[in-house]
C-alpha cells in the first residue's frame, strides 16, 4: 500500500499521466492485460471529467486489498467543482451535459470496475472511487460493498507514503489497522508495511495482543504510530487501542467523539501500559481513523447522504475537505473508515 500515485489534473497532459499511473499500479498489483486496460480507461475517464466539468482536481491511485485479497488498484477522483445535481442520471450510459453531469464515461466506469462509487454535493464538489480487481467485473456495487475503505497520499507527492492501513476478518470479528511509520519515504513505508503484514497474521487476536505483536514485528524498523480497532458485530462492541499520534473519531447516534491513543512508538518506545477501551457499536456507527497528516482540527462530515455511502468515498471526501491548494497536506496522510453494520439477530 505504500506506493502512491498522486496526479493534479489541471491541463490535458495530466490526463495521460493519470492513465500511465493506472497502468503502473496495475503492473504492481499483478493485473492481467484486460484488467490493466480497464484501470487505464477508468483513470482516463475520471481525469478527463475533472478537467472538463470541474475545472480540475486531483487523481489518487493506491494499491489496496480487494475482497479476494491483495492485488487491487484503487482510483480516486477529487474535486471542488460545481457538483452533480442528479447523480443517478449522470451514471446512465449516454447521459452527458456539462451543466449537470461529469459525462457519459461514468456509466462505462461503473460497468468495468469491480466497484464504483460516487458522491456529489452541488456547489461543493464530487468524489468518485473505483476499484479494479484481478477478476473481471460483474455488476459493480453502488452500496457499501466492503465494510472498510481508505485513501493514502504522500508528503510532497512522493512515490512512497509512510502511512498504511488495512483490515481483516476473522471468526466474525473485523479489525482495522492504521500505521504511520516514523518520518517519510522508504524507511517509514517499510515500518508501516511490516505492521500491515503482522495484522494478516494476528487478526484473530484482541487489539491489545495485536498491538504487542506489532511492537515485536516493528523492532527491526524505525517504528510507527498505530491504531487497532476491532468490531464484534454480535456483541455490538468496538474495542480499540492506539499508540502514538494517530487520530480516531467515532460517530454514533449523530454525535462524534474522539478516541484517545497512548503516547509512544510501536517498535521503539512502547508504553508500559496501553489501555484497551470498549464502546458500544450500533447500526449507525462509523469510525474514522487518520494519521497526523490530517489537520488536528478537521471537521467531521455531517451530510447524511455521505455518511451512508461507501467507506472509501467517506475517507476520500474527508481528505479532500481537510486539504486544499491553499492548505496542502503537511505529512504523509491516510484516512480509513469502518462502517460495519451489525447483524439483525444473534446466531
Amino acid at each position: 500500500m505504500s506506493r502512491v500515485w498522486e496526479i493534479p489534473v489541471h491541463d490535458s497532459t495530466r490526463v495521460r499521466d493519470a492513465r500511465v499511473a493506472a497502468g503502473a499500479a496495475s503492473a504492481r498489483a499483478g493485473l492481467d492485460r484486460d484488467r490493466t486496460a480497464a484501470a487505464e480507461l477508468v483513470a482516463t475517464e475520471l481525469a478527463t471529467n475533472l478537467l472538463k466539468h470541474a475545472g480540475g482536481g486531483l487523481m489518487v491511485v493506491n494499491l489496496v486489498d480487494g475482497p479476494a485479497g491483495p492485488g487491487s488498484v484503487q482510483l480516486c477522483s477529487l474535486d471542488h467543482g460545481p457538483g452533480i445535481a442528479d447523480v443517478d442520471a449522470a451514471l446512465r450510459d449516454g447521459y452527458s451535459t456539462a451543466e449537470a453531469s461529469l459525462g457519459a464515461g461514468l456509466g462505462s466506469c461503473r460497468r468495468i470496475a469491480n466497484a464504483f462509487h460516487l458522491h456529489s454535493a452541488p456547489g461543493r464538489g464530487t468524489v468518485a472511487t473505483a476499484r479494479i480487481d484481478g477478476a473481471p467485473a460483474g455488476r459493480a456495487q453502488r452500496g457499501p460493498a466492503l465494510p472498510a475503505g481508505g485513501v493514502t497520499v504522500a508528503l510532497g507527492r512522493a512515490e512512497e507514503s509512510g502511512d498504511a492501513w488495512s483490515w481483516a476478518r476473522s471468526d466474525g470479528l473485523l479489525t482495522l489497522l492504521l500505521a504511520d511509520g516514523l518520518g517519510h519515504g522508504a524507511k517509514a513505508a517499510h515500518a508501516s508495511a511490516a505492521a500491515v503484514r503482522e495484522l494478516g497474521r494476528t487478526a484473530h487476536l484482541p487489539p491489545l495482543e495485536i498491538m504487542r505483536r506489532l511492537n515485536t514485528a516493528l523492532r527491526p524498523t524505525r517504528g510507527a504510530a498505530a491504531f487497532v480497532a476491532q468490531v464484534d458485530p454480535y456483541r455490538r462492541e468496538l474495542s480499540f487501542a492506539g499508540v502514538g499520534n494517530v487520530g480516531a473519531r467515532l460517530r454514533t447516534a449523530g454525535t462524534w467523539s474522539s478516541l484517545v491513543s497512548q503516547p509512544g512508538i510501536v517498535g521503539a518506545y512502547f508504553p508500559a501500559r496501553v489501555p484497551l477501551r470498549k464502546v458500544p457499536w450500533h447500526a449507525d456507527s462509523l469510525l474514522v481513523v487518520h494519521s497526523d497528516g490530517l489537520p488536528s482540527r478537521w471537521s467531521p462530515p455531517e451530510d447524511p447522504c455521505l455518511l451512508d455511502h461507501d467507506p472509501t468515498v467517506v475517507a476520500a471526501t474527508i481528505l479532500r475537505d481537510a486539504a486544499s491548494p491553499a492548505r496542502p497536506v503537511r505529512d504523509d496522510t491516510s484516512v480509513a473508515v469502518l462502517a460495519l453494520r451489525p447483524p439483525d439477530q444473534h446466531p
